[in-house]
C-alpha cells in the first residue's frame, strides 16, 4: 500500500488497528467513523486509506486476526490422552487466551453481524473450525462413554459460549484470579457435559 510521505507504516499500521480494536469495543462499530479512528491515532481521516482499503476491511481484518492467532495457539496447546484430558485443555486454553484480549472477543462476537456476506463467510468458517475442534473433543468422549451428551452440537455451542462468557464480567485484581476461575469453570464444563 502506498504510505504518506514522512509515515512509519510499521507504528501507524499497527496503532490504527489498536485504535479502531478499542473504539468498535467500546462503541460498537456502527456509532465509530473514521474520523474518530484517525483522530484517535493522530492522523488525518484520508491518511487511514493508505493503511486499510475501509472500514469494513478494518474490521474483517481485526476479526480475521483474532480468529487466526486463536486457532494457531490451539493448535499448539497440548492437549494430553484422551478426551477429558483434552476437555479440560481447551476449557483453560479458552478462558486464558480470551482473557488476555476481551475487546477483540467482543468484536470477533458481537459484530458479526456488520460484516458483508463475503467477509462473513470467511469469519464464520473460521469459527466454525475452532468450534469443530470441540465439538471433536466431545464426540470422542461421548463414543469413548466418557460424556453424556445427548447432543455433541448443542453442547459444543453451550460451552463456547459458557466461556467466552467470561471476558464480559472478570476483572485482573478482582475476587478470583484468572488461574482460579479456569479451574471453576473447568468443574461447571465436565458437569455439563456429564463426565
Amino acid at each position: 500500500m502506498a504510505r504518506t510521505s514522512g509515515s512509519h507504516s510499521q507504528i501507524t499500521g499497527p496503532r490504527l488497528r489498536a485504535a479502531a480494536l478499542r473504539l468498535f469495543a467500546r462503541h460498537g462499530y456502527a456509532a465509530v467513523s473514521m474520523r474518530q479512528i484517525a483522530a484517535e491515532v493522530g492522523v488525518q481521516a484520508g491518511a487511514l486509506y493508505n493503511y486499510i482499503p475501509d472500514k469494513q476491511g478494518l474490521l474483517a481484518d481485526l476479526m480475521r486476526s483474532h480468529l487466526e492467532e486463536l486457532l494457531a495457539a490451539w493448535d499448539l496447546e497440548p492437549k494430553g490422552t484422551g478426551p477429558l484430558d483434552a476437555l479440560e485443555a481447551f476449557t483453560r486454553f479458552h478462558i486464558r487466551f480470551h482473557l488476555e484480549r476481551p475487546d477483540a472477543v467482543f468484536i470477533a462476537y458481537m459484530e458479526l453481524r456488520n460484516l458483508d456476506p463475503r467477509n462473513f463467510a470467511e469469519i464464520e468458517a473460521l469459527r466454525k473450525r475452532y468450534e469443530t475442534g470441540l465439538e471433536d473433543i466431545l464426540r470422542a468422549g461421548r463414543a469413548a462413554g466418557v460424556f453424556d451428551l445427548p447432543d455433541t452440537k448443542l453442547a459444543t455451542l453451550a460451552v463456547i459460549a459458557m466461556l467466552t462468557g467470561v471476558t464480559t464480567w472478570y476483572r485482573p485484581g478482582g475476587r478470583l484470579s484468572a488461574e482460579r476461575v479456569a479451574a471453576l469453570y473447568w468443574e461447571m464444563v465436565r458437569k455439563a457435559v456429564g463426565a
